[in-house]
C-alpha cells in the first residue's frame, strides 16, 4: 500500500510552510458567499455540531498519527500542520456547543478512528493517506449540505461554509500528495459501480430462479422437452432480468450524475473562487499558460450556466446524457433474448444428438462471431478477438455439462 506515496517527493517539496499558510489566508479571505438554495433549519442543531466536533477531532488525531508514521520530514511537517488546522476546526464546533449550553466533553477517538489508527500502525502512511483524503471529501459534502439546509444567520451556517472551503483545500493538498486530480467529494464513478451491482444481483437472482422454476415444471416430461422448456424459461427470465437491470442501472446512473451536477452548481454558488482556480488548473493541464488559463477561467466564471457546463464536462467528466432507462431496457432485453435463443432453437427443429451437435456448433460459431465483432472497437485482430470468446464459451459449456452430470448423479 505504500505505493501511493511513490513519486510524490517533488510535489511535496512545493508544499512548504508559505504555501499552507497562504492557503489558510486564502480560505478565510474568500468571505461568505450567498447561497441560492432554500434554507430550512432556523434553530441550531446541536447534535450535528457534536457530530462535526467528533469528526474534526478524529481527523486531527489521525493527522498526528500520520505525521508520526511518515519518514519524509516535509510530509511529516505538512501532516502536523494539517492536524493543527483540524484542531482549530474542532475549537469552532466546541465554542458553538458551549455557547448553546452543551459541553462537548473530553475527546475520545471514535471506534472507527481507533480501528484506522491500528491499521495505520500496521500498514503505514500509505494506508492512512487515502482514508484521510476520503474523509476530507465527505467533510466538504457534509458542510455544503449543512450550509444549504441552515437559515442564514443561524449558528453553524457561516461556520459550515468556511469549513467546507478549508476542507476542500485540505483535500486538494492530499490529492496532490496522492498523485490524483479532481475533487474527491464527487463520485461520478458510482454510476458504473451501481451498474455492475444492479446487473449482477438482479440477473443472478431473477434468471436463476426462472430457470430452476422452468426445469421443475418440466421434470415429468421427456428429456428433450426439459431442454426446450428450461431453455425458453431461461431465455424469458434472462431477457426480463437484463432488461430490468438495464433500466434500473441507467436510472441509477442518471440519478448519480444529477446529484453530482447539483452539488457542483452549489459549489459554484458557494465557493466561486475555489471553482475558478480548479478550472484554471484544468486548462493548464491541457497545455495553456498560467495567465491565459486564469483569464479564461475568470471569463467563464462570469456566466454561471457556462461555468457549470465547463465544470461538469472538464472536472466531473460527465458528457451528454446517456440513453433513456426505457430504451436501455429494450435494447439490453432484446439483445439478451436473441443471444439466449441461439442454443435453444435447434431443439425446436431437431431431436437427439442431431439437435445437441447443431446447438453446440451454432453456439460456438456465434461466440466466435461476437468476439470477432469486438475487434471493431478494440483494434485487436479479428482472429484473436474471436478466439477469446470461443475459448470462454467452450469453457462455460464444458463446465456446465460436467456440473449438470454431477448433480444428476447426486440426485439419482
Amino acid at each position: 500500500m505504500l505505493v501511493v506515496l511513490v513519486g510524490v517527493v517533488g510535489v511535496v517539496g512545493a508544499l512548504d510552510e508559505s504555501r499552507l499558510d497562504g492557503r489558510r489566508v486564502y480560505s478565510v479571505a474568500l468571505g461568505m458567499a450567498v447561497s441560492s438554495s432554500p434554507r430550512t433549519t432556523s434553530a441550531p442543531d446541536l447534535h450535528t455540531f457534536e457530530h462535526h466536533w467528533q469528526d474534526e477531532a478524529d481527523a486531527a488525531y489521525l493527522y498526528r498519527l500520520l505525521s508520526g508514521l511518515e519518514t519524509d520530514p516535509k510530509k511529516s511537517d505538512l501532516y502536523r500542520r494539517l492536524a493543527e488546522v483540524e484542531d482549530r476546526h474542532t475549537d469552532i464546533w466546541a465554542k458553538l456547543l458551549r455557547d448553546h449550553g452543551r459541553d462537548p466533553g473530553k475527546f475520545r477517538p471514535s471506534a472507527r478512528t481507533r480501528l484506522l489508527a491500528r491499521l495505520g500502525n500496521w500498514f503505514g502512511p500509505g494506508f492512512l493517506l487515502p482514508m484521510l483524503l476520503a474523509e476530507e471529501g465527505r467533510e466538504v459534502k457534509g458542510y455544503l449540505d449543512m450550509h444549504r439546509g441552515t437559515a442564514r444567520g443561524t449558528p453553524g451556517s457561516n461556520e459550515s461554509l468556511l469549513l467546507a472551503r478549508e476542507s476542500a483545500e485540505h483535500a486538494s493538498t492530499l490529492n496532490e500528495i496522492s498523485g490524483k486530480s479532481g475533487e474527491p467529494w464527487h463520485r461520478t464513478e458510482s454510476g458504473g459501480f451501481l451498474r455492475n451491482v444492479v446487473y449482477g444481483f438482479n440477473d443472478g437472482l431473477t434468471a436463476n430462479f426462472g430457470l430452476v422454476a422452468g426445469v421443475i415444471g418440466a421434470s415429468s416430461q421427456a428429456a428433450h422437452h426439459q431442454v426446450i422448456v428450461a431453455g425458453l424459461a431461461g431465455l424469458i427470465a434472462d431477457a426480463l432480468s437484463m432488461g430490468s437491470s438495464g433500466y434500473l442501472a441507467a436510472k441509477s446512473e442518471a440519478e448519480v450524475y444529477a446529484n453530482e451536477i447539483a452539488m457542483e452548481r452549489d459549489e459554484i454558488a458557494l465557493m466561486p473562487e475555489v471553482e475558478r482556480d480548479e478550472l484554471a488548473l484544468i486548462y493548464e493541464a491541457k497545455g495553456m499558460a498560467r495567465e491565459p488559463a486564469y483569464a479564461l477561467a475568470t471569463e467563464v466564471m462570469a456566466d454561471p450556466a457556462r461555468m457549470l457546463e465547463e465544470q461538469v464536462q472538464e472536472e466531473l467528466g460527465i458528457s451528454d446524457p446517456h440513453m433513456s432507462p426505457m430504451r436501455e431496457a429494450w435494447i439490453t432485453g432484446t439483445a439478451t433474448a436473441v443471444g439466449a435463443l441461439i442454443p435453444v432453437f435447434p431443439f425446436l427443429i431437431w431431436t437427439g444428438w442431431t439437435a445437441i451437435v447443431i446447438a453446440f456448433a451454432v453456439a460456438m460459431a456465434s461466440h466466435w462471431i461476437v468476439g470477432a465483432a469486438r475487434s471493431i472497437f478494440t483494434g485487436r485482430s479479428v482472429f484473436r478477438s474471436g478466439l477469446d470468446m470461443f475459448v470462454v464459451g467452450l469453457g462455460v459449456a464444458v463446465a456446465g455439462y460436467f456440473v449438470g452430470e454431477w448433480v444428476a448423479r447426486l440426485a439419482g
